[in-house]
């Protein structure tokens, strides 16, 4: 149980530093590529790199800690972290074809969930 308040605290802290963070990124430059949301991700995925590496050996936290920085904060902030975290374990386990069929499955299919809630929308909508 006290995993779940630590995941939803750092939850919210890393949805408040997504907001933050990808707004001040997208101030950096002019245009409508979104430089905030890939400054997002690409720390995302550093800081789950690291933290993951870090946290792997002995342990030096309680596990609903690592639960609430990992899930919680991390998650908050970016599931793109998770994504690649996954990705780099079926890797470093010599998957390569799962981590392959991952980084398909995850781009194509959620581009396409994207893609099918809009329309639904608009079609609820009557737009």
């Amino acid at each position: 149980m006290l995993s779940l308040l630590f995941i939803a605290c750092g939850g919210g802290v890393g949805a408040v530093l997504r907001y933050l963070v990808a707004g001040w990124g997208q101030q950096l430059v002019a245009g409508t590529f979104p430089v905030g949301t890939l400054l997002v991700n690409m720390t995302g995925c550093l800081l789950i790199g690291f933290l993951g590496a870090t946290l792997a050996g002995p342990v030096l936290i309680r596990e609903e800690y690592r639960m609430g920085l990992m899930v919680g904060l991390l998650g908050g902030f970016t599931t793109f972290s998770t994504f690649g975290y996954e990705t780099l374990a079926l890797l470093d386990g010599g998957d390569v074809a799962m981590a392959s069929l991952n980084v398909l499955l995850s781009n194509a299919l959620g581009l396409a969930a994207v893609w099918s809630g809009y329309r639904l929308a608009e079609l609820w909508h009557g737009a």
